[in-house]
């Protein structure tokens, strides 16, 4: 694996986790003002962006962030990540409590509750992969910004939903079903059992439009032991798209109030 990153501002250490589709640029618009309070630390995660290469697993690409972050010499940080970015920000929670500061998840889960869920769950990411490879990334994008999850962003202004649009596009269709295959949620162990045995501060946000993530983050709230839930009024699944200002002062509040131990 070749991992891209950038490292931007000053003070403690802050690290995004893109979702499926996205990169480092999907926090862009946020960079300019965060970064005069931290050092903000973008990744593309494995399959996205400029990373190459290929992981086993989601477990893997959490060993390989650690690998990085010892690199860049990080002994505790905050640690945002939204969707498959918050899948992997749970994981890597999961496996070096002792590195992060506080959790803060976008629109995410700790993975499915059982095992027949996760079967039927990687059958459709692997057709879906199968797809992508087959029918190229112009289809893919096509398909992708039409399903449910993402139709509030049809509301958007078209110059923002074409910023959305060309960064799904720049991926690549083998990279995207790489991802499928390995951390989808498919093929990603369930944490739920051990949420409650992480003692750290944790930010959850979801946006009302988004009935099924408001309700994953329902309960994900009652099993962290110093969890805060944010429901935000008129969003959908992408609430730093959708309602940037709104998302980005949330954050601000919460990591400001939250000192690096």
């Amino acid at each position: 694996m070749k991992y891209w990153y950038e490292v931007q501002g000053d003070g403690d250490p802050l690290v995004l986790l893109h979702g499926f589709t996205g990169s480092r640029n999907t926090w862009k618009p946020f960079i300019q003002s965060w970064k005069n309070n931290w050092t903000c630390i973008t990744i593309d995660l494995p399959g996205h962006g400029k990373t190459t290469g290929s992981v086993s697993s989601m477990e893997a690409c959490c060993v390989d962030l650690h690998a990085l972050f010892n690199y860049l010499k990080l002994n505790k940080f905050h640690l945002l990540g939204y969707s498959m970015g918050g899948r992997t920000a749970i994981t890597y929670a999961m496996l070096y409590p002792e590195m992060i500061s506080s959790l803060l998840l976008e629109s995410t889960s700790p993975g499915l509750k059982t095992a027949e869920e996760r079967r039927q769950r990687k059958e459709k990411d692997n057709y879906l992969a199968v797809q992508i490879e087959e029918k190229g990334i112009d289809w893919f994008v096509n398909y992708w910004e039409k399903i449910p999850l993402f139709q509030s962003q049809q509301k958007l202004p078209n110059s923002q939903q074409q910023i959305i649009r060309e960064e799904r596009l720049s991926q690549h269709a083998s990279g995207l079903a790489d991802s499928l295959r390995t951390m989808g949620t498919g093929v990603q162990r369930s944490w739920w059992e051990e949420l409650s045995s992480f003692s750290k501060p944790v930010l959850l946000i979801a946006g009302e439009n988004d009935q099924k993530y408001c309700k994953l983050m329902k309960v994900m709230d009652k099993h962290f032991e110093y969890a805060c839930l944010q429901i935000i009024s008129e969003a959908g699944h992408a609430i730093h798209v959708e309602k940037p200002k709104i998302f980005g002062k949330i954050v601000n509040e919460y990591i400001t109030g939250t000192k690096l131990a």
